[in-house]
């Protein structure tokens, strides 16, 4: 303990490091260095003499729970004994070891939303109730159910005014049985089935709350009632827990995340010691202003204020955008001149509430040849291909995955369609199908046995061999012939054949980094991933709504589509609403360490149709004048754009562009920002080539002159903006 090293650590963070015994709260402030406390906390008790064994860390995504098992295997040597993980990784660890005393096979699946999707289709078809009307509303209240602690019939009578609750208590109930038939378990049940376990089995819940002296639980405002209560129970024994949270950060309600927790952990743990960490390593001094200045608006908060010794740095400035085309230009622009002053396009960030937005600026980024990456679009493993080959690789852990069945057994081709698979279901009864296929339960036509026997013998081969995990996959993807499935003259055949040699590496870089995993392991790892987990990982600039990026911090960071309706949204309408809105706004200003660059549209094309748009009111709370167009004047890229900062100077200038009072209020244009090239030379019949989509023809173009619709071959028609489109005439 003498030997400790806290010289990295602040007064306050050292206070909090110290108290190892009983209840502690820390309330830590954006960028307040709360990673570093929990890892030092982590390094403290070891130091100590307490074994890794008997310490739990909790977090809140993958990439934090790398970043924390990093640096304490940096700091000491058995660092990596210490359970460090998710709230869903560490149940889905505890149920591979326990989960027999529900009823379950510890092979079990863990389905992802479109298995559930697939099951309650399922459900549905079978009794004729439409999907369009019922399957959204069904998966809600699956999932709500699920995060709260009630019975089922319980969870019935607290919906009681719900139009259709019984039905869809019905359909609840039938959706738990399919999956505990499948031996399978969705992300919501790794929380509740865990909570289950330790309530219903005492001796279960012991072992773990005996084993972890000290627990240590990241991101606590973000925790539902179902995590609360797993803090609670495992805590049960020695009391030893420490929880870091930020209730102004708490934006997913909309999940069953309850910042009231952090009240409620004060009332549980009646002998709590609260700590402040207010001193932010990350903003400037101004950005801290703003920020403070906005989250005093909220409520239902406890009072801190962030302070840093990063004084001055740029003033925050928002720009009053023409339209959504002038928006994405400005920003485009912008970032192509820091770029050129230095920066890295990894330093930049364009963040929005809706993901609706990112069109015009991949449009705008594509035109300044600006790397880019949407986050919260198609994931690598959503990809159709790459999902065909885990539900393979699932019926391999777990035999009475259903779902995973019917995805593969007519997948390449077998003439396997929906009237066998009917047939099929209706010969094995209570087994599952594949299992009932292995018994060799089917007495079809000779035709189809035949099909099936071949996939039997292939499945039943391979389910005998031993062999390294990498070597295992790529022999399961060779003997299905997955990669003959698709045409490799075609680009698409391709492409989906290089995203499966793309996926035999993600299996052999797993494998190299953990040389004792299993197949399920594997599995568990590419389920339990999120989007959030990639970002900020290459070299592009991040474009990502706010929820995206909780957590993370860039150089400079936009903040789009500032208007009442889109931010906050419009189905916000309650007082709480609000509030939750306004920590999302908060969250996203303090995720800029030198510049934040707001903007807003005075009109906007969205959903189909354009708006007239009011500046949100967190522009004023920002401290930024509350400006409301009278009118719209249709100007050039720029020019009717206004920009402003807190004292609206004459000049205010960022990434090189000044931007002169008279120029931005007298419509002139800046001579040094033009179009790409001359919008009127173009005309509806002409032949162009495009970088990305190829050669095309212009069908149509706006009356104003800036959209054309061009076909592309083998891209269809796209709907570009012609002032910056990178576009070639070709010679007719």
């Amino acid at each position: 303990m003498n030997n400790f090293d806290f010289s990295s650590l602040n007064t306050e963070q050292q206070a909090a490091l110290v108290e190892t015994e009983g209840a502690v709260l820390v309330t830590a402030g954006a960028g307040s260095g709360k990673t570093r406390l929990l890892t030092h906390r982590v390094a403290f008790l070891l130091s100590k003499g307490i074994s890794p064994y008997n310490i739990l860390a909790i977090t809140f995504t993958n990439k934090a729970t790398r970043e924390m098992a990093e640096r304490v295997k940096a700091m000491c040597p058995d660092g990596d004994r210490i359970w460090i993980s998710t709230f869903h990784s560490m149940c889905a660890k505890i149920l591979r070891m326990d989960a027999d005393a529900l009823g379950y096979n510890r092979n079990f699946t863990i389905y992802a939303e479109d298995d559930t999707e697939k099951v309650v289709k399922e459900i549905l078809n079978e009794m004729s109730l439409a999907e369009d009307k019922w399957k959204k509303n069904v998966l809600f209240h699956i999932s709500n159910w699920k995060n709260t602690i009630m019975s089922l019939a319980e969870y019935e009578r607290a919906c009681a005014a719900v139009v259709d609750i019984k039905k869809i208590v019905l359909i609840i109930d039938e959706y738990e049985k399919r999956l505990k038939k499948n031996n399978a378990l969705d992300f919501d049940d790794l929380l509740i089935k865990t909570y289950k376990l330790f309530l219903n089995h005492d001796e279960i819940r012991l072992k773990y709350a005996q084993r972890f002296e000290y627990i240590l639980v990241d991101e606590f405002q973000d925790t539902n009632t179902v995590q609360y209560e797993l803090v609670r129970q495992l805590a049960s024994v020695h009391g030893n827990i420490f929880v870091v949270g930020d209730e102004d950060q708490c934006i997913y309600s909309w999940r069953g995340a309850n910042f009231k927790n952090i009240f409620n952990f004060k009332k549980d743990f009646p002998n709590v010691k609260v700590f402040k960490l207010e001193r932010n390593y990350r903003s400037t001094g101004k950005i801290l202003e703003r920020a403070n200045k906005l989250i005093a608006h909220n409520s239902s908060r406890l009072e801190k204020k962030l302070w840093t010794e990063r004084q001055g740095g740029d003033e925050p400035v928002i720009y009053n955008a023409v339209d959504e085309r002038d928006e994405a230009l400005f920003v485009a622009n912008t970032i192509e001149r820091l770029l050129r002053q230095g920066y890295k396009p990894s330093d930049f960030a364009i963040l929005m509430r809706l993901n609706a937005l990112t069109r015009n600026l991949e449009e705008a980024l594509l035109s300044y040849n600006i790397p880019h990456k949407i986050y919260g679009g198609f994931k690598f493993y959503e990809r159709a291909e790459i999902k065909n080959i885990i539900a393979y690789l699932r019926l391999f852990v777990n035999m009475d995955d259903d779902i995973a069945f019917q995805k593969v057994i007519n997948f390449p081709r077998r003439g396997i369609g929906d009237g066998a698979l009917s047939k099929m279901k209706h010969l094995a009864g209570n087994k599952s199908l594949l299992r009932a296929l292995v018994d060799g339960n089917y007495e079809v036509e000779p035709a189809l046995q035949k099909k099936l026997e071949n996939f039997v013998q292939t499945y039943c081969g391979l389910s005998e061999i031993d062999m390294p995990l990498a070597d295992f996959v790529s022999e399961v993807i060779s003997k299905f012939k997955i990669k003959d499935a698709y045409d490799t003259k075609t680009e698409e055949g391709f492409d989906k054949q290089m995203n499966i040699s793309s996926f035999e590496g993600a299996v052999r870089e797993f494998a190299k980094l953990n040389p004792t995993a299993s197949l399920s392991d594997f599995l568990e790892s590419i389920t339990l991933a999120s989007d959030s987990d990639e970002i900020g990982e290459g070299g592009s600039v991040t474009i990502a709504t706010v929820h995206a990026v909780k957590g993370l911090e860039f150089r400079v960071v936009f903040i789009i589509g500032l208007e009442e309706g889109i931010f906050p949204i419009s189905r916000a309408n309650s007082a709480d609403d609000i509030e939750e809105e306004r920590r999302l706004m908060y969250v996203a200003v303090t995720r800029a360490e030198e510049k934040v660059i707001l903007t807003h549209c005075s009109k906007r094309f969205l959903y189909g149709k354009t708006s007239y748009e009011i500046p949100s009111r967190f522009c004023k709370e920002l401290g930024f004048y509350e400006y409301k167009p009278k009118k719209i004047e249709e100007t050039s890229v720029f020019g009717g754009g206004r920009s402003y900062s807190a004292s609206a100077p004459t000049q205010t200038s960022f990434g090189g562009f000044t931007f002169n009072k008279a120029t931005i209020l007298g419509g002139e244009q800046s001579s040094e920002i033009k179009p790409t090239v001359e919008v009127g030379k173009y005309k509806p019949g002409q032949k162009v080539e495009h970088p990305k989509f190829g050669k095309g023809e212009i069908k149509s173009i706006s009356d104003d002159g800036l959209v054309g619709d061009i076909a592309f071959e083998g891209f269809g028609i796209k709907s570009l903006m012609l002032e910056i489109a990178p576009l070639k005439i070709l010679e007719e």
